[in-house]
């Protein structure tokens, strides 16, 4: 008898496994790396933006703190003349890839229609987010030289009497920033809103169809308001890319922003003062960007988080 209930206290004494620990395990290599490579980066931003740091030949000026005078001489320049330049050349990018890739993705998830080749098409349309900004730039660069292929075949078919500068003039060189970043990425988008609509439920067109409603209708009142979280993630996402919009008109003006540095955008404006070893106003417009960044962002998930509730009826 006594062997049974030491039996019995021993079972009773067994530990139970936690597993709630290994949680914590698996979840922690995230934190680490977001913590050496994001977070630690961030703060000394933060910390170099209240020095002066900069480097004249050989020699190294600081870092001596200066408080906020970086800040103060950053909107004493043309940083506000650089911001326009950025949203100008995003918006004229992204409405026209907005457009088509709303198009593209109710055309390819539509029954009725039933394309051809989908698979092929979708391929296709995808390809040119794979290509290197750097040589859609240069390959940009090249066709729309003063004597590049475009020019010839302008005059050639006489539509222009001479050759045009595209990369002399402010409209033109805007546009073609524009033209690149609606060719990289309106494939991604097509596809991420054609996941979107893939997830609305298709019991819900077929009951609109029985009351009558016609493509546009079904398109406003069904399509658009249960899309609307792709869609704001899509805007944000494609905000957060304009602003660092960097690769193709640095390599399409040369550094230079040119003509007049109306392409120059702000973080081109930033890496003017890396290349000079300029650290402290470096890191002041770097703080600027994350503001702006930050400030935007919310701003756009509010309204169109607000305006999602509003059309769908869903609880804060």
């Amino acid at each position: 008898m006594a062997s049974k209930k030491e039996e019995k206290t021993k079972v009773k004494k067994v530990k139970k496994v936690d597993y709630n620990k290994w949680g914590y395990f698996f979840i922690a290599p995230f934190f680490i790396i977001f913590t050496i490579f994001s977070l630690i980066p961030l703060i000394s931003t933060f910390v170099n933006s209240l020095y002066e740091n900069y480097r004249v030949g050989l020699m190294t000026i600081g870092p001596d703190f200066i408080g906020l005078e970086n800040f103060k001489s950053i909107f004493e320049s043309d940083i506000l003349r650089y911001i326009g330049n950025t949203f100008v050349m995003w918006i004229a990018g992204f409405i026209p890839q907005i457009v088509v890739s709303l198009l593209l993705s109710i055309w390819f998830t539509s029954t009725d229609l039933k394309i051809r080749f989908q698979q092929f098409l979708k391929t296709v349309i995808y390809m040119p987010n794979l290509i290197m900004a750097s040589a859609f730039a240069m390959l940009f660069f090249t066709l729309f030289s003063t004597n590049g292929p475009v020019n010839s075949i302008l005059v050639k078919s006489g539509l222009f009497s001479e050759n045009v500068r595209f990369l002399a003039e402010a409209g033109w060189t805007r546009a073609l920033v524009a033209i690149m970043n609606f060719l990289m990425w309106y494939g991604n988008t097509t596809i991420m809103l054609m996941a979107g609509i893939m997830s609305i439920d298709t019991s819900i067109y077929e009951a609109a169809r029985i009351d009558g409603a016609n493509p546009v209708q079904t398109f406003f009142r069904i399509t658009m308001p249960l899309l609307m979280p792709i869609f704001i993630y899509v805007l944000i996402t494609s905000l957060i890319g304009g602003i660092q919009m960097f690769d193709v008109p640095q390599i399409l003006t040369n550094g230079e922003g040119t003509p007049d540095r109306t392409s120059m955008t702000l973080i081109m404006y930033l890496n003017k003062h890396l290349a000079s070893k300029n650290y402290g106003m470096a890191g002041a417009v770097s703080v600027v960007t994350f503001i702006i960044t930050s400030v935007l962002s919310f701003s756009v998930y509010t309204m169109t988080m607000s305006k999602y509730r509003s059309m769908t009826g869903a609880k804060k």
